[in-house]
């Protein structure tokens, strides 16, 4: 899964790098510790591309209040067809959500949390394969997002079961719907020697954290 991320690129830089006109009410970045429920920056093709500002945590048309079931910030890549939640988005409403890395955590031999940041060696932006749904009930309206995620590839095993899906530029398109149909066949995990990952803060546990120090590799 993916519970908390990173985004660090500024958003004139995000619109360059999708070729997308930017929203206005986009969140501020750098943001070290994106959680449930925060608004994230996504890319969704309509007539054209746009990079517009959504709540991370997909709320289905029939849920009556925000809190009304389960918060779902992550879509299964196994299921995400049939899965009444999100199977209309899956064929019809995609999109992409930028990232400079994310957390995981396992569970040290004190039994806490034990976090790690997952990013990419090169530093360029992850881009999160994700759906997304307008919801509307009683004059509020939000449009969220979920996270498509795929069983992890080692070494990423040695973490979590999870990971999301991460597409390379040359699939945007076609996870979009711009390249015609075969979005399916992109769910699936990411080589990762492309990944590195290090322990990191037992400070970004707290939702409240914040800081580029969250980021920085932990000196046992």
């Amino acid at each position: 899964m993916c519970g908390r991320f990173v985004v660090t690129s500024p958003v004139d830089a995000m619109a360059r790098l999708f070729t997308a006109m930017p929203a206005n009410d986009l969140p501020n970045v750098p943001d070290y510790n994106v959680c449930p429920t925060q608004t994230v920056a996504t890319v969704i093709s309509l007539t054209d591309r746009r990079l517009v500002a959504m709540r991370w945590g997909f709320l289905p048309h029939w849920y009556k209040t925000a809190t009304d079931g389960p918060l779902l910030i992550n879509a299964r890549s196994e299921t995400i067809a049939t899965k009444p939640a999100f199977r209309d988005a899956c064929r019809t409403r995609r999109c992409l959500i930028p990232a400079t890395g994310f957390y995981e955590w396992t569970k040290g031999a004190d039994g806490e949390r034990t976090p790690w940041y997952i990013t990419r060696k090169d530093d360029v932006p992850m881009v999160f394969a994700g759906v997304w749904q307008e919801w509307q009930q009683d004059g509020l309206r939000h449009v969220t997002c979920a996270i498509v995620t795929c069983a992890a590839s080692p070494p990423l095993t040695q973490i979590h079961h999870r990971q999301p899906v991460m597409l390379a530029p040359d699939q945007w398109a076609l996870w979009l719907g711009e390249a015609g149909h075969g979005a399916a066949r992109l769910m699936r995990s990411v080589q990762t020697e492309d990944l590195t990952f290090f322990r990191v803060d037992r400070a970004v546990n707290s939702n409240r954290a914040s800081g580029p120090e969250l980021i920085s590799p932990f000196d046992a």
